[in-house]
């Protein structure tokens, strides 16, 4: 009759090295120096907004000791900052809603559909991240004058209605849902368009708010586009609006001034990101970005 095996003695764990426990340090304090960097503008932006325009030089980033709400004031009343925003709200609510369909829809269309070229298409779709988008400039500007859209909030909307990476980001997406969800949706008697609503968005959810706040993020920054197509001032988005607020209180040499419109337009985006901030990394991190 054999023996039983003794037991082997458990071995001891191998200690860290020098390098294991410096390594981690040295990112921590790379990270800390990148977010140091990152948020110095925004601290002077904040600095000089609240510091009283007779209170010294602007450019020193100690806190003033008597923060006051004047160049505000002052701000909002240089600008029509009120419909600036109304006109910015409409641009990224317009862009985002027909997003939202079309990149849904195609990328439904390239994920589970079989057609000829399939994948030859999506190559040429995805082309549009490869292109600089001063490129696409001219062009886009004879489409948009050819339809009569010169000069509206729907003319600055119109080439972003196609959407290459929302598209690719959504097909992503849809491939990661089991089939058998749908086709036991299509066994139930789904139609297409009830199958994407009712199986395919409510699972992609994160997918969604993930490019939701990219598209928001982008648009309510962008400037060279509504620059070309908005002559009007009424229809001017904050991009604009600030720009031509900038133009004028820089000739007073008033920063402080300068500092409070911007935090007035960028105030927005930041509380948005501050309160849902969680919410944000968990969306990137499920929407299939690895």
């Amino acid at each position: 009759m054999s023996r039983p095996a003794p037991p082997r003695e458990a071995r001891p764990a191998r200690e860290a090295g020098p390098a294991q426990e410096v390594a981690p340090r040295l990112g921590r304090a790379l990270v800390a120096g990148l977010a140091l960097v990152w948020a110095l503008p925004f601290w002077w932006m904040l600095v000089a907004a609240f510091r009283h325009p007779d209170a010294g030089p602007a450019a020193s980033l100690l806190p003033p000791l008597a923060p006051t709400l004047a160049n505000f004031a002052e701000a909002w009343a240089s600008a029509d900052f009120p419909l600036y925003f109304l006109n910015t709200v409409l641009l990224c609510g317009g862009i985002l809603a027909v997003q939202l369909v079309t990149a849904s829809l195609a990328g439904y269309a390239f994920a589970r559909l079989d057609f000829p070229g399939r994948s030859l298409v999506f190559g040429l779709f995805l082309v549009q991240l490869m292109l600089v988008p001063a490129v696409l400039l001219v062009p886009n500007l004879k489409t948009v004058a050819a339809l009569g859209l010169y000069d509206t909030l729907p003319g600055v909307m119109a080439p972003y209605w196609a959407t290459a990476f929302g598209t690719f980001l959504m097909r992503q997406a849809f491939r990661e849902v089991p089939r058998d969800l749908e086709d036991a949706a299509l066994i139930d008697g789904a139609g297409v368009w009830r199958l994407i609503r009712h199986v395919y968005l409510p699972l992609t959810k994160p997918a969604l708010v993930a490019f939701s706040i990219v598209s928001v993020t982008s648009h309510w920054n962008e400037f060279l586009w509504p620059l070309i197509v908005i002559n009007s001032p009424g229809r001017r988005p904050l991009t604009l609006g600030l720009a031509s607020f900038t133009l004028s209180a820089e000739g007073t040499q008033g920063w402080g001034v300068i500092a409070a419109g911007t935090f007035l337009v960028s105030l927005p985006l930041l509380t948005a990101f501050l309160v849902f901030q969680r919410r944000f990394v968990n969306s990137f991190l499920a929407s299939g970005i690895k």
